[in-house]
């Protein structure tokens, strides 16, 4: 199988290096991304790219008209997101608002703007990328995780609802991945977060703003993105894909441990990072 895929946030990280890899494999790429010279950039990678906001409902809506007056989509791959760390008792109502209406909300509107068309084609995949973080949670990352949670859970149901239909729903979950996304995540932090007022003042500076302020060396963990483009291409390509694929091992450890631990394990793990 090989055909249009339309893969979200694609100015780096996963969502770059799963454009870059689906068009290698001879798909026609579709992709996203907010800034106009990211835009640019996959155009002149001979890349069909679009303008999307996934927070405002009228830029899907757009966005899935003009990509289907282009032509058939087979593939839908949720990629865009953003994170927002903090102390869940320092986020403010509007700070939840504004991650869930991009990692969870708008991703839902896309998916079953989507869905009509796959069902007149009796075929098309989604694939929705979620994280190590949808399986368990870390402190310091509980908006994140909060969006992640919800994803899996509407995946899990929209797979099994979807079902006879010819639509295939697949999880892809990775775990640290060399990417942007601690430093995407400064600006939305600085908007939301209130830090020098908290009770855990001490905290952010002897833990969360090293980590977000100061280079960091590789986690002995880390893969890079490419690992995940690897699931995409199985997830898309295979006849019968996976309804989930877990890419690291920081990810393998957190779904067994959440089938096999106790809570109290688990959670000794979860503090550990």
């Amino acid at each position: 199988m090989a055909g249009r895929v339309l893969i979200t946030g694609c100015s780096s990280g996963i969502g770059l290096d799963a454009a870059r890899r689906m068009q290698q494999e001879g798909w026609q790429v579709v992709a996203t991304c907010r800034k106009p010279g990211d835009i640019s950039a996959r155009q002149a990678e001979g890349m069909e790219c679009h303008h999307l906001e996934l927070a405002d409902p009228d830029s899907v809506r757009a966005l899935v008209a003009d990509v289907l007056s282009g032509g058939p989509v087979d593939a839908l791959v949720n990629n865009a997101a953003f994170a927002l760390p903090g102390a869940v008792e320092d986020m403010p109502r509007g700070a939840l608002s504004a991650i869930f209406e991009t990692n969870l909300f708008g991703t839902h509107d896309l998916s079953v703007r989507l869905i009509p068309h796959f069902r007149r084609r009796g075929v098309g995949r989604i694939v929705n990328i979620s994280s190590v973080l949808g399986l368990i949670g870390i402190p310091w990352r509980g908006p994140y995780v909060a969006t992640k949670f919800a994803l899996e859970g509407l995946t899990d149901v929209l797979r099994l609802e979807m079902q006879g239909t010819g639509i295939r729903v697949i999880l892809i979950e990775p775990g640290p991945i060399a990417s942007r996304i601690r430093e995407n995540a400064i600006p939305h932090f600085e908007r939301w977060v209130n830090w020098q007022d908290s009770p855990r003042a001490d905290q952010y500076r002897a833990s969360l703003l090293k980590r977000l302020y100061e280079p960091a060396g590789k986690d002995r963990f880390e893969l890079p993105p490419s690992a995940v483009s690897d699931r995409i291409v199985h997830a898309l390509t295979s006849d019968r894909p996976r309804p989930r694929y877990y890419v690291t091992t920081p990810t393998w450890i957190s779904g067994f441990g959440r089938r096999l631990m106790p809570t109290r394990a688990l959670d000794w793990f979860a503090r550990r990072g």
